[in-house]
């Protein structure tokens, strides 16, 4: 199974770059902070975010068109019969994962490493179950999150005895990919005999978005999980089972030669029985289904707590899932542009009000400490990539490692002008 590298930051230390807050709330807090009282600069200063935020939605409707395409492929919705060559198959998957990639990127997503999923899966305080999901289905998985709070959650042991609170990491929002195997990678019919039962095409890739995720669950996201009784569950049953059951069994034992007699006798096998053989019998009938009845009864047990457990994973999954497969695409890319506008925004702002030229840590802690005081938010600005979009637009300028950017009016002409050239064939028809 295919991995991903996750930030080589540890993860207990790592600071998010997401900012939460709405585009409509940046601009607000940055024209109420006073810096451009002027209210033409104020409604120029609009007029510059509305061009930025038009520019970045037509670049990144390519990355929309290139996913579409390349997930047509992968869509589970195919018909099962529908059948593509290989090299296609690998050639469409490489770039729809690099595609998707880039725009969670863009959205500020982290790729979880395999070190934090395995962690997750044995953090289970809340379920005294384990969870398996047979990963040999799988061609390949991967996990993306974004954001992250703590939570206080109630804990309960011992039928409710024992209760206390534990702070729990939670995952704002979460992305997973699981790929299932092609047919070309099945080695056993079996392989396709299932998965066909469940009515789940050979290769296709479910994408699924969460939120509002506890950090022990990721596990539970998969699409074939299945839960496994812990020890005390089992214990809890097999102890009453041993107990109650052995005098049952002891007794079938000791009587079941008389059983074995009278049956013989209504098949003709025996001539004769007397009425102590009867009495015995009907002895042993009685212990053997009682036997059968009690161990009916623990299995239906079994099921039912099997059935308990299942309906928590089941009810974490539906009532956190935000969006499936070729539906997302649309949410995150709209996320990617939310998230390259605020960015820009705020180093454009500040550049600009700047009193004198500041070099690129000195913007970076400018901005962080800005949204910390004005939004209680404790992020990781993502000043390299911010500055790139604004040179790559052709607003920012550097002197040595002094940084600069055009004036409002300059800025607006030079936005204009790439919007305006997006396409030009109007000028070979005039």
């Amino acid at each position: 199974m295919d991995t991903i590298s996750a930030p080589a930051t540890d993860p207990a230390d790592y600071r998010d770059q997401f900012i939460p807050m709405r585009k409509a709330d940046i601009l607000k807090g940055l024209l109420d902070g006073g810096t451009l009282p002027d209210l033409e600069q104020q409604e120029k200063f609009r007029q510059l975010c509305r061009l930025l935020g038009s520019i970045f939605h037509y670049e990144y409707f390519e990355q929309l068109e290139r996913l579409r395409d390349d997930y047509f492929y992968f869509n589970p919705q195919l018909d099962m019969q529908t059948r593509f060559e290989p090299m296609v198959l690998d050639d469409a998957y490489a770039d729809l994962t690099d595609a998707l990639t880039k725009v969670l990127k863009g959205a500020n997503f982290v790729a979880l490493s395999e070190r934090e999923i395995e962690e997750a899966h044995r953090q289970r305080p809340f379920l005294r179950v384990n969870v398996k999901a047979p990963v040999q289905d799988f061609r390949d998985v991967r996990f993306f999150r974004r954001g992250r709070h703590k939570a206080r959650m109630p804990l309960r042991r011992w039928f409710g005895l024992y209760r206390k609170s534990i702070d729990v990491e939670v995952f704002d929002d979460v992305v997973l990919l699981v790929a299932m195997k092609p047919m070309s990678a099945m080695k056993h019919k079996w392989e396709l005999r299932r998965m066909s039962e469940r009515g789940i095409r050979p290769g296709a890739v479910f994408i699924k978005y969460f939120r509002n995720i506890r950090h022990m669950d990721l596990a539970t996201l998969f699409p074939n999980v299945r839960v496994v009784m812990s020890r005390l569950d089992r214990l809890m049953l097999w102890i009453p089972a041993v107990v109650l059951g052995t005098p049952l069994v002891m007794k079938v034992v000791s009587t079941i030669s008389v059983l074995i007699i009278v049956l013989g006798f209504y098949f003709g096998l025996w001539a004769a029985v007397d009425q102590q053989q009867f009495n015995g019998a009907l002895a042993a009938a009685g212990a053997l289904t009682a036997l059968i009845g009690f161990l009916m009864t623990q299995w239906v047990k079994y099921e039912r707590r099997s059935l308990k457990y299942q309906k928590q994973i089941t009810d974490n999954v539906y009532f956190h899932n935000i969006n499936n497969n070729a539906g997302i695409f649309d949410y995150i890319i709209g996320a990617a542009e939310e998230q390259e506008c605020k960015e820009a925004f705020l180093a454009y702002y500040f550049l600009l009000t700047a009193k004198t030229p500041p070099d690129q840590a000195v913007l970076d802690a400018q901005v962080e400490d800005w949204l910390k005081k004005n939004f209680g938010l404790d992020i990781d600005f993502e000043v390299d990539d911010a500055l790139a979009k604004l040179e790559r637009l052709g607003v920012l300028q550097r002197h040595a490692d002094k940084l600069s950017v055009l004036g409002l009016d300059e800025a607006l002409a030079r936005l204009d002008h790439r919007w305006d050239n997006f396409f030009t064939f109007n000028r070979a028809v005039a």
